[in-house]
């Protein structure tokens, strides 16, 4: 493991990787929040991977009262009808496209790049992914929903248009509803987007049982045998 000048969080599962998981965390949290989930993957001994875990700037949050954190956008309210700060998330999604381009260099090309994240970072990564304007492996988005909603029929580009997309949420979570998350579902199903959605009995949080299916899906996807 390796923390890149506090720019990110670098774990590879064995040598040589052959392919890459951007993983966003998310709002309050940082890069370190989710390296622990790393060794509970189910992959082949072979399977080499690198997980990115980048750490979002610290800025000032109106849902809660200005208190400074990390977020990938400023949180104006919880509520699905809420305002939105476009701005913050472009310029997030400009970050992304950093971390893309850093891995491109590296040798691992655009479409063997998946883009996760949990919460605010699964929905930065929903907004970047159905974007960006090479192919991608894939999209995570744990217990989030899509931002944007109304701009993506006009935004998307084609060439992830057949993206998979691996969508989970708990039955539980007091923080983003169920029913927004399946509002969000829906929308992208309604855009032929090709959804893997889960449910899961938890909360605001990761459990045992969506890893264990997320590492399949990432296996069929990258690790096909």
């Amino acid at each position: 493991m390796s923390d890149n000048n506090e720019a990110a969080i670098i774990v590879e599962t064995n040598d040589n990787p052959t392919h890459a998981i951007i993983w966003l965390h998310g709002l309050g949290a940082d890069g370190r929040d989710f390296v622990p989930i790393v060794p509970t993957f189910e992959f082949s001994p072979t399977f080499a991977i690198r997980f990115i875990f980048p750490h979002a700037p610290v800025q000032a949050i109106t849902l809660n009262n200005g208190l400074r954190m990390r977020a990938w956008y400023d949180i104006l309210g919880l509520d699905r009808n809420s305002n939105q700060d476009t701005d913050g998330i472009r310029k997030s999604e400009l970050l992304v496209h950093h971390l893309i381009a850093k891995q491109i260099s590296e040798g691992i090309p655009s479409e063997r790049i998946f883009i996760a994240g949990f919460s605010q970072g699964g929905a930065l990564a929903l907004h970047t992914g159905l974007r960006y304007p090479q192919k991608l492996a894939g999209i995570i988005a744990l217990s989030t929903y899509l931002p944007l909603a109304d701009l993506v029929e006009m935004e998307k580009t084609a060439i992830n248009e057949t993206i998979p997309i691996f969508l989970a949420h708990g039955t539980s979570d007091t923080v983003i509803d169920i029913d927004f998350a399946k509002l969000s579902k829906d929308r992208l199903e309604k855009l032929n987007y090709a959804i893997d959605w889960h449910i899961y009995a938890m909360a605001h949080s990761v459990c045992s049982e969506e890893i264990r299916d997320l590492s399949n899906w990432i296996t069929q996807i990258a690790d096909p045998r």
